[in-house]
């Protein structure tokens, strides 16, 4: 049996476990203000809380509930809208009320309970973290404006919380329904009751870890299938930091990297780039051994670690092998990896003070959308010699690529502007792109040569740039 508490009850059911919780909420339990748009996590009309215990502390996230399997419900709080209704309208609803931010309404249940959301976060309360929380939520019909003012208005209510918990401050302040302020103690009981993790122990099993891919893919299969949860094993999470290199679980979100002191200590500006990245609820969601398993061409991540030559560690139960990530793909959505294999972690060695890093990324929409080519960067240089250089591109070949014969041709050589022109014929030796719906084969190379020229400038500010980018291309 799967159980959790649903708003202000607990519930149970023997439904399969790969069940999105949207179907769940819907045609179970029959709350139906959480809407059903596109099924791939890109409307926000689906979009519930979802409340854990997380080393004692209760944290809460928001998640796309299209693409969360029931198993990852186990042991939680899903809040969905009917969850947030007090006897009156709440702050939330009432600042979109008074902001005129909603006309047809099906997407507001989204953008109220994102709102809701970041009540319970510990973020700081200011008009631009309120509004980032909704950057999951679309609307058609009523102009992001006057939902931009209301999402401001709720920031100015917690303005005075300072460091008091989240939950209980808005539930004080009326913001939220009274049954939030003990959740923690019930989720503890909760977990006293559980019958440990759901387990699998079926080699055929799909292993899941957030969803965010498969349930994109794979819905109607993955519905009814054999399932072994991956999200919430402990042994599969954490990021931590060992001598000079950093460890991850394969089962650690985007969220959780944005948040990691070591990440925020070696890559200040990483949440500056997962600002191109999906979406919040989705980087709640998805794992990063995720992106690199799904093998996607134009995997965000996969790119990004690629240009810090991350090393993989498999292990079948009984051996295990590390495995450079650029050597994972084969061809097209094909890994050197057995089925009976499991990622168990992933390490790669942490920037010096002499090593700078880069990633990029073009698209057609800014956010939510996945890229027409991507490139990561990592340098290592001294008195502008390239003492070391590590160079990935995504979009631009079957499967993710890391550009080592550019890279060996920058390396031990004096930067400057012309040696980057040069580097960039070499690139485009290392490439096939295909013309597809992201773009013609023509405008990917050009994207890729931008790119290069792109992290090299930024990385390097006293580059001439009138000498990479000729006037005509401005």
């Amino acid at each position: 049996m799967i159980k959790f508490i649903l708003n202000n009850k607990e519930v149970s059911t023997a439904m399969p476990n790969g069940t999105p919780v949207l179907d769940f909420i819907r045609y179970n339990q029959y709350l139906t203000g959480t809407k059903i748009g596109c099924r791939e996590g890109d409307c926000g009309a689906c979009t519930v809380i979802v409340g854990e215990l997380n080393n004692g502390e209760l944290r809460y996230r928001t998640a796309t509930s299209c693409l969360m399997p029931l198993g990852n419900a186990h042991g939680k709080h899903i809040v969905t809208i009917e969850g947030l209704n007090m006897a009156e309208l709440n702050p939330i609803q009432q600042a979109m009320s008074d902001e005129s931010a909603t006309q047809c309404g099906f997407c507001t249940p989204g953008f109220v309970v994102s709102m809701a959301a970041f009540c319970l976060s510990k973020k700081e309360p200011t008009s631009e973290n309120a509004i980032a929380a909704i950057d999951g939520n679309i609307c058609r019909c009523t102009g992001y404006k006057s939902i931009e003012r209301a999402a401001a208005r709720v920031a100015d209510l917690l303005v005075q919380r300072q460091d008091e918990d989240p939950a209980k401050f808005a539930v004080k302040k009326a913001m939220l329904p009274s049954y939030f302020f003990n959740m923690k103690e019930r989720l503890q009981t909760l977990s006293l009751n559980l019958n440990g993790e759901l387990t699998n122990e079926n080699a055929a099993a799909q292993r899941v870890g957030g969803g965010t891919d498969l349930y994109v893919q794979k819905h109607d299969e993955i519905k009814e299938a054999s399932i072994r949860f991956l999200f919430d094993q402990p042994g599969l999470k954490g990021i931590q930091q060992a001598g000079n290199q950093c460890l991850i679980g394969p089962s650690a979100t985007v969220t959780d990297l944005i948040e990691s002191p070591v990440i925020q200590e070696y890559f200040p500006d990483f949440k500056a780039y997962t600002k191109l990245i999906s979406s919040t609820p989705i980087r709640n969601m998805a794992t990063i051994g995720g992106n690199f398993i799904n093998a996607s061409p134009i995997g965000d991540f996969t790119i990004f670690f690629l240009a810090l030559d991350a090393t993989l560690t498999f292990s079948d139960g009984t051996t295990s092998r590390e495995l450079p990530l650029r050597d994972l793909y084969k061809s097209y959505k094909t890994l050197d990896k057995q089925p009976e294999e499991n990622l168990e972690q992933i390490r790669f060695d942490l920037p010096d003070s002499n090593t700078r890093f880069n990633y990029e990324k073009v698209s057609k929409r800014t956010h939510l959308d996945i890229a027409s080519v991507n490139s990561a960067i990592r340098i290592t240089a001294e008195n502008d010699v390239l003492i070391n250089v590590k160079l990935s591109a995504g979009g631009v070949a079957a499967t993710p690529k890391q550009l080592t014969k550019t890279a060996e041709f920058l390396t031990g050589k004096l930067l400057t502007e012309e040696l980057i022109l040069d580097a960039i014929v070499i690139a485009q030796t290392e490439i096939a792109p295909i013309s597809d719906a992201r773009g013609t084969e023509a405008y990917k190379r050009l994207l890729l040569s931008q790119l290069i020229k792109a992290h090299f400038i930024k990385l390097f500010p006293a580059m001439k740039v009138e000498r990479l980018i000729p006037a005509t291309a401005k």
